[in-house]
């Protein structure tokens, strides 16, 4: 075993190796940057460069991608509040508030070094796990992946400010939005209403960046300021995030853990590890003098960095020791290993022994060198959370849009940012999280396939007689107990809270988006009657849960909302308030902006349309001079052309007038 690990690592260390390794690494450095793109992504576009290269700088390049995006995903989530990749929203929680705090490169310092650790650790763990892999694995049947999804949803409560029951409830608006489409189990469409684009469900890229995305960049353009609410002290630097994953480094060990188990578990990955670890860290860590976790808590950055960079050592685990692909990055990993000529399983764990563990080499070299780069990098990148946000909201729109249409060339992709983007607004000012929403989007195929297969083959006492359902049953138990205490204490931090903060709320608004959601859960229970038992299971068990958790949710802010009109003095001003507001017609005239983008691509095209947006957002919603908006507008073109036209091979979308 010694003898194979070194030959690992002589394998490794070579210059052509170490030479594709950083090639992998540049690359997806920047893809993780980059929101909208991603692992899958980055790896779909050099397979093909690989078929006639050797086994060990292949998979060298394939994992300088993968092992980095988890990495770099924390730029777009720190400074613009938009997830990179959808393994980084709960960084996003504490992330983006540090930023706004004046505190981003105070958190590129913690993020980065809490990243190198956990991958560093999934790459170890990889290694000291391959001999004893197949009874941990095989010992998941369907009731525990059910409640692993049922306990990463109960973590939601953690991170959802002082309402336990509009987090459970956001999760729950994300399962019935995983169960439009065709099921898991079940031939029969649900909940698609006759479009085509919804008979395979949802895309997850496009509900992100509409939920994350739009909001952040509404809130810049209206406010006319900067990322960062506060001058530059000079204060807190990179050194001071170091300082602070050191000084939390049980915290970080804890977290890398969780990500390792988590990405050992086929169908769950990053996504769910990142909030489990958050969740853990809100539960666990002693509450300070601090802003609290959800405010700028620099451990709710550092545990779920090191969780989702440790997932990729944990899923190669039953990919390369099994040939269980856990996730969909997998999948088209083991492609490439057959692409290789190499044979996951019994043959990489005894004959090829040696280039197995040269991956463990390639996860660690690629972790910290990638740490290491961001390092040198990310004191530039943070200045950019202190200049004019009206540079900023032009150049993301265009990244937000084309990373839709990345992920299918499909224009509904832009309705639904749009029509997400809208919704997210409204989750925002209402005090619903909307990470709780995507977390549940996520993690509803999963649940329902474990669901339904667990009740076709367990009864109750079969289940209940599991020690390992048993002791999920008791942690869920736990985890409940303590997110109820959190959100007791989250109260409690309430009031130093700034009233334009994602936890301050809005009542009369909330109270609307809740009802509107009521009306939804009601109405879908009678819709899911008549459909086999397998495909309406899952609904059912959601839908009146839900409806529940709204309720509680109402009452909550009708309370709100009356002590509003007693403030004010009459019962409809608090309603008047939404709309009377400039805050509020500015965001109507900023969406009315990005639907003028797509009926404009609807008739000459993405190229005009997007240019379009940039040239009018800043000549005219923020008056910059004619020469920075046509240099700005032409910086635009070369990126739609060149990155995205001649690089990632673009099929842009045929307009009614083709101009261009």
């Amino acid at each position: 075993m010694v003898e194979s690990f070194l030959a690992g690592m002589q394998l490794v260390f070579t210059p052509g190796t170490l030479g594709y390794l950083l090639l992998g690494v540049l690359f997806g450095l920047w893809l993780g940057a980059v929101p909208g793109l991603g692992g899958i992504i980055g790896v779909v576009i050099i397979l093909p460069f690989t078929f006639s290269m050797d086994a060990v700088p292949a998979m060298a390049l394939i994992l300088g991608v993968f092992a980095v995006t988890a990495t770099s995903d924390t730029i777009a989530s720190v400074m613009l509040g938009i997830p990179g990749t959808a393994a980084s929203q709960a960084t996003v929680m504490d992330g983006y508030p540090m930023a706004q705090n004046g505190q981003a490169a105070r958190a590129f310092g913690a993020a980065f070094t809490a990243s190198a650790v956990g991958g560093v650790a999934g790459g170890i763990a990889m290694a000291v796990s391959l001999p004893i892999v197949r009874p941990l694995i095989l010992s998941f049947g369907t009731p525990e992946f059910f409640l692993l999804g049922a306990l990463g949803l109960t973590m939601v409560a953690t991170v959802s400010g002082a309402a336990v029951s509009k987090g459970l409830a956001a999760a729950c608006i994300g399962l019935m939005l995983s169960q439009i489409g065709f099921p898991v189990a079940s031939e029969e469409p649900r909940y698609w209403f006759e479009i085509m684009y919804l008979i395979d469900g949802l895309p997850l890229v496009p509900l992100v960046l509409g939920l994350f995305a739009l909001p952040e960049m509404l809130d810049l353009a209206v406010r006319h300021r900067s990322i960062s609410r506060v001058q530059d002290s000079g204060t807190e630097t990179i050194l001071s995030g170091i300082r602070d994953a050191v000084r939390n480094w049980w915290l970080v060990l804890r977290c890398s853990f969780i990500g390792i188990y988590i990405g050992m578990l086929p169908g769950l990955g990053g996504m769910i590890a990142d909030w489990v670890a958050y969740g853990h860290a809100s539960q666990s860590v002693k509450q300070d003098d601090g802003p609290g976790f959800g405010n700028g808590d620099v451990r709710g950055l550092i545990a779920p960095e090191a969780a989702n960079n440790a997932v990729l050592g944990g899923a190669l685990i039953p990919t390369v020791g099994l040939g269980i692909p856990g996730s969909a990055s997998m999948a088209i990993l083991l492609g490439a290993f057959t692409i290789q000529g190499l044979a996951p399983g019994r043959a990489m764990l005894s004959e090829q022994l040696d280039l197995t563990f040269s991956f463990v080499w390639m996860l660690i070299l690629a972790n910290i060198v990638g740490a290491a780069l961001l390092m040198m990098w990310s004191r530039q990148v943070a200045k950019l959370s202190f200049i004019d946000g009206n540079l900023i909201v032009p150049g993301v729109l265009v990244f937000v849009f084309m990373g839709a249409w990345l992920d299918s060339p499909d224009l509904a992709n832009w309705i639904t940012v749009f029509a997400l983007g809208a919704i997210g607004y409204v989750m925002k000012r209402g005090g619903w999280p909307r990470p709780a929403l995507v977390l549940g989007f996520v993690l509803g195929p999963v649940m329902e396939s474990a669901l339904v297969l667990a009740s076709q083959t367990f009864s109750w006492t079969d289940m209940l007689s599991r020690p390992l359902a048993l002791v999920l049953l008791a942690i869920l138990a736990l985890a409940f107990v303590l997110a109820v205490r959190s959100t007791l204490r989250a109260r409690r931090f309430a009031a130093r809270v700034p009233h334009d903060d994602r936890s301050a709320g809005d009542a009369p608004l909330s109270m609307i988006f809740g009802l509107v959601c009521l009306g939804l859960f009601l109405a879908a229970i009678p819709m899911a009657l008549p459909w086999s038992g397998s495909a309406r299971l899952f609904p059912l068990a959601i839908a009146p849960f839900g409806a529940a958790m709204l309720a509680l949710a109402i009452l909550r802010d009708i309370a709100g909302v009356r002590a509003a009109a007693a403030a004010t003095g009459g019962v409809l001003k608090p309603f008047k308030a939404i709309f009377g507001e400039p805050e509020g017609w500015r965001a109507l005239l900023f969406f009315l902006m990005l639907a003028g983008v797509i009926l404009i691509t609807l008739g000459v095209g993405q190229l005009i349309a997007l240019t379009a947006l940039v040239l009018f957002y800043l000549r005219v919603w923020a008056g910059y001079g004619i020469w920075p908006t046509l240099a700005y507008g032409a910086a635009a073109v070369i990126l739609l052309e060149l990155v995205y036209g001649r690089i990632l091979y673009v099929r842009w979308f045929d307009p009614i007038w083709p101009l261009v």
